[in-house]
Parts: structure tokens; sequence; C-alpha cells
């Protein structure tokens, strides 16, 4: 009897089994690319167009990463320095925005006439080499999407990262936690997080290097942070003036650190928000679960330090907005209490998948607390309240999630060390790499990393905000591994960088430049029979102008 409950139980459950191991499946391609960001899509396209069979897998359903994630205002720096697929890309979206369909809920003209920024103002919807660096998510989706349809890539969605074989010095395949194997000749990760670099036994770090690491001066612990900081003293303690209180919340307890000394903190994360005020195509900001406005007590008190200091606060301190076309915007940080969770993602750089996806959560939480208590609470002040009742998610964007963005602003997680580290030399010109693959143009710039106690007051620390003095171009060492490591990995967004260059190139056109210069040197490696260490960099360099990539600044 007890054999045949046994069986009975194993033919019951059998067709609820089968179907998990029927899925897995092993795939083989030249070329596998791990990452959809906008980065992960070019390489794949490059490997596409140099003829290679090419693997896309993604661990989301939707392409582009933070491009088609809600970083819908660019930027560049200086338009000039960006090309090849990236430029093409920008092309791509003028075109788009060149047509009289494009604009369904408010005109071109007023557009650029009354919702100028820097990126729209460097936008050009005539020329011959039109670009537009301004852009609905959905546009950007669709344009990713578009240029995909025209290749022969193999897309892969719902894909999450479980491990990875080698043989020798080389990755033989990966494997997704369907069970599925992707097996290549190279690989090419382009995550923001690193994670099939990181299984493969490549060396990284995480957080800030000291000054002394590199000889720099920007990178460690800062001695002062001047920029989105509070302006006017706020109390820290949960009874003001009573350390033993204990903290409020958003602040972490310690003295920060001696400056210049290097952490494991990373640059805080935030949600980029596409909000309008347009109210036929807004929808409601809802409070997260559990809302509790006590929670927000630092940002009362800083509201109501302001106003005894006679400061007048107005929304625009305290976020960000960007106008993208048809009355959408961008929203970024800004000030000293704002969008950027500080504090809250030291953990995620490594945490699996279901530790991240919390932290995620708790990100959205926070950001969804914050304007629900600007814009209800009778601690704000009254003209900032009426303002914030005014914003909500563009009912037409993110329609799968509410609304709400789909991807977390990873400013930076794991970063590889290779045997070219970029650093603030490079960026302020004072080293040139003789092996460009692309050229950066942004500042060196980081958002804070945590917010502490200091002289009894609250206080931001790690923000910096130093441009480079002109664009400058980025070491074909410094995106893949040191030959000891590995020979057929290439890592065009989790690039060998300190943490205050990482600061200045991790921008979306410069991680595509990346991921099609890491395509290209996939391709010409596979050509040549080497690892992608012994590649003739001159042959390289070849191609990579032949494809209209910027190289030089001149």
């Amino acid at each position: 009897m007890r054999n045949q409950s046994f069986l009975c139980w194993v033919f019951c459950f059998l067709p609820l089994i089968l179907p998990v191991y029927a899925r897995a499946a092993v795939f083989e391609a030249d070329v596998c690319v791990f990452g959809g960001t906008a980065a992960g899509v070019v390489a794949a396209l490059q490997a596409d167009r140099m003829g290679r069979s090419v693997a896309l897998i993604t661990p989301g359903r939707h392409l582009g990463g933070l491009t088609t994630g809600g970083l819908g205002a660019t930027d560049i720096g200086n338009k000039a320095a960006i090309g090849g697929i990236s430029r093409e890309f920008y092309g791509r979206i003028a075109k788009h925005y060149s047509q009289d369909s494009a604009w369904t809920l408010e005109s071109r003209a007023d557009y650029f006439a009354k919702r100028g920024s820097g990126q729209s103002k460097a936008s050009d919807l005539s020329s011959a080499d039109a670009t537009m660096w301004t852009f609905e998510p959905h546009v950007a989706e669709a344009v990713l999407e578009k240029m995909l349809g025209e290749s022969r890539v193999r897309v892969f969605r719902g894909h999450r990262f479980s491990s990875a074989t080698r043989e020798g010095s080389s990755i033989k395949e990966f494997k997704t936690h369907q069970g599925d194997v992707f097996r290549g000749r190279m690989f090419i990760d382009a995550t923001y997080e690193g994670d099939l670099m990181a299984a493969a036994g490549v060396s990284f770090h995480i957080g800030r290097e000291a000054n002394a690491s590199y000889g720099e001066r920007l990178n460690g612990i800062r001695a002062e942070t001047p920029h989105h900081q509070f302006i006017v003293p706020v109390d820290p303690y949960i009874k003001p003036g009573d350390p033993g209180s204990g903290l409020l919340p958003f602040i972490q307890s310690g003295d920060g650190g001696r400056p210049g000394d290097g952490d494991r903190r990373v640059q805080t994360y935030n949600y980029r928000l596409c909000f309008t005020t347009n109210a036929a195509n807004r929808l409601p900001v809802t409070p997260p679960a559990g809302y509790d406005p006590a929670r927000y007590e630092l940002l009362a008190r800083y509201l109501e330090a302001l106003v005894r200091a006679g400061r007048k606060p107005v929304l625009a301190q305290f976020w960000n907005p960007i106008w993208l076309p048809n009355g959408k915007t961008d929203i970024n940080n800004n000030g000293g209490f704002s969008t950027d969770f500080i504090g809250a993602n030291y953990a995620y750089p490594e945490a699996d998948h279901d530790t991240r996806e919390r932290i995620a959560r708790e990100h959205e939480d926070y950001t969804r607390g914050f304007i629900t208590f600007l814009a209800t609470s009778p601690r704000v002040p009254e003209n900032m309240r009426a303002e914030m009742q005014l914003w909500g998610p563009s009912k037409d964007e993110f329609t799968d999630s509410g609304g709400w963005p789909r991807e977390l602003y990873v400013r930076e997680a794991r970063r590889m060390i290779s045997d070219y580290v970029m650093t603030e030399h490079e960026c302020r010109g004072a080293k040139v790499v003789p092996d460009a693959v692309g050229l950066a143009a942004y500042n060196m710039d980081s958002h804070n990393c945590q917010r502490i106690v200091k002289n009894g007051k609250v206080e931001n620390e790690g923000d910096v905000q130093v441009p480079p003095m002109k664009p400058y171009p980025i070491s074909y060492r410094s995106i893949i591994p040191r030959a000891s490591e590995c020979g057929n990995l290439l890592v065009p967004v989790c690039l060998a960088a300190s943490h205050i260059a990482y600061g200045s190139i991790r921008m979306e056109p410069v991680f595509m430049i990346m991921g099609q210069s890491a395509a290209t040197a996939a391709c010409l490696s596979i050509e040549q029979g080497v690892p992608v260490q012994k590649l003739d960099y001159a042959k390289l360099r070849g191609r990579l102008l032949a494809d209209r990539q910027v190289l030089e600044w001149k």
C-alpha cells in the first residue's frame, strides 16, 4: 500500500514537475550579451552587424535600462563626443519627434520655447545629423525594439542570472534561474550590477577607494559637501537636543569616517520619475502601504527651519523636474532632502534577486512617502502642498507598473579592477590613454553616500560635482579583465574606474558607446582566434572609426 501511495503521488504531481524541466534548454551563440540595458542592446546590434550570431539575455521584460526607464533627459556633457550606434539611437529619436504626429499633448514649438533645458537646447530636429536628447520613455523603448527588429539578434527575456561555468581562463556557459544554459565564444556583461563578471572570478571593487589608492583628490570620504546639502541647521535627534533619544529616520549612525579614506558605501539610488501636471494624462500618487508621516520628521524640521530663517522654501528646492516632450518630465534629486534614498542601497551591489527587489520596493515606498508628505502634511508650506498636488505619474508611461518607473537608478554597483583603471587623472586630462574605445565628457559626479550627524546637526556627505577639462578617451583595457582572470569577457558598464571617474563615465550614451566597442572587440577576437587581451588594438581602432565611433577630441 505504501508503494501504491508513492506511485499515486508521483503520477499526480508529474505533470506539475515536468514542465519546469521541459523549459530548460541550451542556447549557443558566437556572442552572448547578458543585460538588457541600452549598452546591452547596442552591443548585440553591433555583433549582429559584424555577422556573428548573438543572444541577448535580460532579467526583465523590457529593454533599455534607464534609457527607457525614466531617464529621458540625457546627460551628455558634449554631444559631439557621442558617435556610432549611440548617436544613431539619438538620431532616430530626433526623426520621431520631427513628425507632427509625435506631438499629441503639446506642440513642438511650445516645448522648445517654454520648457527648454540644457538637454533640449542641445537637440536638433532639422539638420542632416539631427539628434534629440530628451524623450518619452515609451518612445525610447520603441526605437530600441525597432532597431532590434531589424537585426537577427535572439532576445531572451525574464532570465535572471544563476551561475557561470569556466574552462580554464574562459567562460564556457552561464545558467539562468529557470535552468536554461547559454554558451558562447565571447560574453559581454552589460548589466548595471556585474553579476556575470563576478561569477566569472573577475576582480571588482564596491564603494569608494581612498584618495591614496590612485593619487586622487575627489574619490574618498569628503571633508566638506557643499552641494545637495541642508542649508540651515536641523536637529537630528528624536528628542531635539538629546543624543540619547536616538536618531531620526533616514540618518545613519557613526561619524562618517576620516576624510580621504575609502569605504564600501555606494552613491545613493533613486527613481527617475516621469510625472506630469497635465490633469488629463495624470495618475494620482498613492502613498505606500502603512504610510506614516512621522517617518518624515527630518523633512518637516528642515522645512520649518527654512521658514524660520526666512528662506521661503519652494518645491523646486526639493526635486528637479526636467521637461520631456508632451508635458512629461524626468524628475531627479535636488537639495538636502529629496528623491535620493541616502544610505539605503549599501547591500544592493552583491545582493541576490529577492534582496534587490526588496531594496527597490523600499526605494519606491520612500519616494511615494516623500511625495505624499509634501502634498498632504500641514507642516509643509501651503504653496508647496498646492504645487505638489498638481503632479502625478504620466498615465501613458509604464502602463504595466501603474505609471511607476520599472528601473531603480543604480548609479554604481560593482566596478571591475583590470590592468587599467580609469581615474580622476584621465578625467582631468593629466593622463591620456593610447587605446581609446570612446569618449566620456560629463562632470565627475557623485551623489551623496551617507547622511550623518556632524557638530550636532544633520549633514549629507559624498556629493561631488567637478567638470572635466574636456572630453577624454576611455581605455580598451578598462573594459576587459586581466588576462589571468578571463579571456572571453568584456564589461562595458561595470568597467574599471575609480568611484569618482565612474561618476563621470556612467552616462547612458557612454555606456552605449562602450557596448558597441565591447562587441566589436568580441567579434574581432573571434576572427583572430585570440583572447580579448591579445586583440590587435590597431585593427580594433580601425573598425571603430569605420563605424563612426569618436575616439579623439579635436
